[in-house]
């Protein structure tokens, strides 16, 4: 996976840039398929965690909680946040325990940092064999072909005497493995402005080509992308949430 110095170097600054989104909502949603379709194991593996504010819910909810990341920052940062909880540096696409999990998460798209089919192949992979049977392995995930390069998010926020605005945008050029998410900063202070803009390499796929890579390893069930509820997915839309049972 491409080493990402924007991550790096704004590490402090990644709570800010997901201050809006719902961690306890997403948390408890994986918790509820768990509950639904896995084996009722509490050993979980959070990948891509971050500075783990997903796991610290899942810590509240008595789970026996690791994360994996590749930044180390994020993880020092995660590591203080849940002390409970184990915390390794490492590539999702490629990863190796000893002990099994009964639940593996992978929040925020996080699953496209795969970067290319190869690697995410050896993300699922990695993830069937860290998984014990009836296992749970739950991510969400967008369809290259429903991605509109005109959309994006936004957000502002104040912290420590500076407002700092937040922009995400999926970019596709419409053909191939590869999009972008691009994403920029933007920090004012008094009468000073600071400017951060990057393009993070993300693979690119459709729910049909995903399917067809997960199958061999697990029963999949698609879901609409909505975390407050239990909706099948009804293929129009283009995010979904993906909860894979190692059969």
């Amino acid at each position: 996976m491409p080493h990402n110095a924007l991550y790096t170097d704004l590490s402090c600054y990644y709570d800010l840039m997901c201050a809006d989104i719902d961690y306890k909502t997403q948390s408890d949603s994986a918790h509820r398929m768990h509950q639904i379709f896995g084996n009722g194991g509490k050993r979980h593996l959070d990948l891509a965690c971050g500075t783990g504010p997903h796991i610290q819910y899942f810590c509240a909810t008595n789970y026996d909680c690791s994360g994996l990341d590749i930044n180390q920052p994020m993880l020092d940062i995660a590591q203080e946040r849940c002390p409970q909880a184990q915390f390794s540096q490492g590539n999702m696409c490629a990863f190796h325990y000893e002990n099994r999990f009964d639940l593996i998460t992978c929040f925020l798209y996080s699953i496209h940092y795969s970067g290319v089919l190869k690697e995410l192949a050896g993300c699922i992979e990695s993830a069937h064999g860290a998984l014990e049977k009836g296992g749970v392995f739950f991510f969400n995930v967008v369809d290259r072909r429903q991605i509109n390069n005109d959309l994006f998010i936004q957000h502002s926020i104040n912290h420590e005497d500076s407002c700092f605005t937040f922009r995400s945008a999926w970019h596709y050029v419409g053909n191939g493995e590869k999009q972008t998410l691009n994403l920029s900063i933007n920090k004012v202070s008094n009468d000073s402005q600071q400017i951060w803009q990057d393009a993070h390499p993300m693979v690119a796929l459709d729910f049909d080509e995903l399917q067809d890579m997960l199958s061999p390893y697990f029963e999949v069930h698609i879901f609409e992308h909505d975390y407050g509820k239990i909706i099948p997915w009804q293929k129009q839309s283009g995010n979904a949430i993906f909860v894979c049972v190692k059969v």
